[in-house]
């Protein structure tokens, strides 16, 4: 039979991939198994901002998404400055050279569309507005595939995510508070779906906890310094998070609890030297997760994890694993509601190692109630990503859809 298309279909995927942060690159690896499985024809690469791990890690080729390799450092000198300024304006047409040669880019989950850590306009929603606007200029469907968002209180950061999002041929969200959010920023959401975070569709590790004694438990460490509009009190935030996490620790030490110290991005590695040099036991350890896999591996082994990063806290409900959250945003709080451990949450702004304590000790007691509820939760999820992929097919691939069809058909 002859192909739905004359050539193999061309998909691009874009983000902040290969830069270090776990949970990015969990979702592109969550759509390439998706491509791989749906779309073998597709011939597939990536405009990101590692693309030398992307490269290396994925095996698909990949472009730096910024000209100016110092975009997201701090510019003070004039010479810097005038590099960033026509970094911007090179970025323009590299965009759009790129989404041109392209039928289909897809933005695989993230928070692309939120500022809930801190954020410059001219940064990732620029980079965003690009990409989307290139691709309603030269008709390549943009699919932004399980993102997250949320209200933006900076009037241009708002402009350009809203506009990303209205350029896009496709949206689906990880919750229904991102939707609300675009909603609410004036998007039309009448047809976007709501769907679980694209992690959800990557391969368990078998369970591997004791059984009959006491494990580890795993504590998800962030270099955590609020969000966009926590700038004036960064410091005193991240000396509260820290400070707590570490009175916390001590205490599981004092009762001779093993602690697996967990990272999601590399620039979390500061936090956990600061946590073994004031709490020097062997009793807590470091491991240093190169993928979701690692730290799904680490998560499977573990009596019960405290986590703040978001895809930390999916790695745990993924594997059944009890977690309570430091929550940092909406997003958090909205993930452990639908998985039914919404009572676990604390404020990573606010931490209060008594109290959290306390939760841990009730999130213990009921472990064996929790894990079973999560087994639950976890084939719901799987069978809503699916139905995602099913629609994604649809709107992105329709000549395939249409010929998978056909071949059906009796």
């Amino acid at each position: 039979m002859t192909s739905a298309y004359e050539t193999p279909v061309r998909v691009g995927v874009f983000g902040l991939l290969g830069s270090g942060n776990l949970g990015n690159d969990g979702s592109l690896e969550a759509v390439l198994g998706y491509l791989r499985d749906q779309h073998p024809e597709a011939v597939v690469d990536a405009l990101c901002g590692g693309p030398e791990a992307v490269t290396t890690r994925f095996g698909i080729p990949a472009t730096r998404l910024h000209w100016n390799r110092a975009e997201y450092r701090t510019a003070s000198r004039a010479g810097a400055i005038a590099a960033k300024g026509l970094g911007k304006l090179v970025d323009v047409f590299r965009t759009a050279a790129w989404v041109r040669r392209h039928d289909v880019v897809i933005v695989p989950g993230m928070g692309v569309l939120e500022a809930t850590l801190p954020l410059r306009p001219w940064g990732f929603p620029y980079s965003l507005f690009l990409l989307c606007a290139s691709g309603r200029l030269f008709g390549t469907r943009v699919a932004l595939v399980s993102v997250g968002a949320a209200a933006i209180g900076n009037r241009p950061t708002r402009a350009l995510v809203r506009w990303s999002a209205r350029l896009a041929a496709y949206r689906s969200y990880r919750d229904a508070q991102s939707r609300d959010a675009m909603r609410a920023m004036g998007v039309d959401t009448a047809r976007d779906e709501v769907y679980p975070d694209l992690a959800f569709a990557l391969p368990t590790p078998p369970a591997s906890a004791p059984s009959g004694s006491t494990g580890p438990v795993c504590v998800g460490v962030m270099d955590f310094h609020g969000g966009n509009d926590d700038r004036a009190r960064a410091e005193e935030i991240y000396r509260r998070y820290l400070d707590g996490t570490i009175r916390f620790v001590r205490a599981l030490v004092e009762e001779g609890r093993p602690v697996r110290l967990l990272t999601g991005d590399t620039c979390d590695a500061s936090v956990v030297a600061a946590i073994l040099d004031a709490v020097d036991s062997p009793l807590v350890t470091a491991a240093e997760p190169a993928s979701l896999a690692d730290l799904m591996k680490e998560m499977a082994a573990a009596d019960t994890v405290v986590a703040v990063r978001y895809h930390n806290l999916i790695c745990a409900l993924k594997t059944g694993t009890p977690v309570l959250a430091l929550s940092y945003a909406a997003k958090s709080d909205a993930l452990m509601d639908r998985m039914g451990l919404g009572a676990f949450c604390h404020p990573a702004r606010e931490v209060d190692a008594d109290r959290l304590l306390a939760q841990f000790r009730a999130l213990e007691k009921r472990s064996a109630e929790l894990r079973q509820t999560l087994t639950e939760r976890n084939l719901a999820a799987a069978r809503q990503l699916e139905h995602q992929f099913t629609a994604l097919t649809a709107a992105l691939f329709p000549a395939a859809d249409h010929a998978h069809t056909l071949r059906k058909a009796p």
